[in-house]
């Protein structure tokens, strides 16, 4: 991912490419988080092209008009173009982040069937992932710097270059097991913490 990407929006890279389309043209879902995706396809697409990417999830059609961010030919005809989400319907909003939660939640599985798991932060982890809960209005955004954790109420869901934002609660326990995960986590466990902190802002009021 473009370290710009990294740090509007994380993806979730899918175990097997999903079917979709790109404006009625074949295409596969590689990787996908809450405001964009990344997906191969024939041809080649401009820079800030608007265009629609559908794809099937659970029986659901999900249909999101998006913005092309970058693209890249892969080999002879075929692109990698990561596109941002600009449009889509309340349902598939609420279809995309079931299937994120769901793909954590078997990520988290394969985890505690890894005897090193950390269990009480997969709980925690598996509990953010999951469908839209009550929370305080606003967010708290927890920043990872110069081996120390610095925090800040904020009204924005944006995710810090290392660290997370998540909605704001009271329970300091799980915060301080979700930094203390953060910390001893290698790249791609500190993708995942972020990953569900992105998800667990979905819908949450400012």
């Amino acid at each position: 991912m473009h370290p710009e990407d990294r740090r509007q929006f994380q993806r979730l890279k899918l175990p097997r490419p999903i079917l979709a389309t790109l404006d009625g043209e074949s295409a596969l879902l590689l990787d996908v988080g809450v405001a964009g995706a990344f997906v191969e396809h024939h041809g080649t697409l401009a820079l800030g092209a608007h265009l629609t990417l559908s794809f099937r999830w659970q029986d659901a059609e999900l249909d999101f008009m998006c913005e092309v961010a970058r693209s890249r030919f892969v080999r002879e005809g075929v692109s990698h173009t990561g596109v941002r989400f600009v449009d889509s319907s309340v349902q598939s909003q609420h279809q995309l982040h079931e299937m994120m939660a769901t793909f954590v939640r078997r990520l988290l599985d394969a985890q505690r069937a890894n005897a090193s798991g950390n269990h009480d932060s997969e709980r925690l982890l598996g509990t953010m992932g999951e469908a839209r809960r009550t929370r305080s209005r606003g967010f708290v955004c927890y920043e990872w710097q110069d081996g120390a954790w610095k925090h800040e109420t904020t009204t924005s869901s944006r995710q810090p270059p290392d660290g997370f934002t998540v909605p704001a609660f009271e329970d300091d326990d799980e915060i301080a097991t979700l930094c203390k995960t953060y910390e001893r986590a290698d790249e791609e466990g500190r993708n995942l913490i972020r990953l569900v902190a992105e998800l667990s802002t979905s819908g949450v009021k400012k």
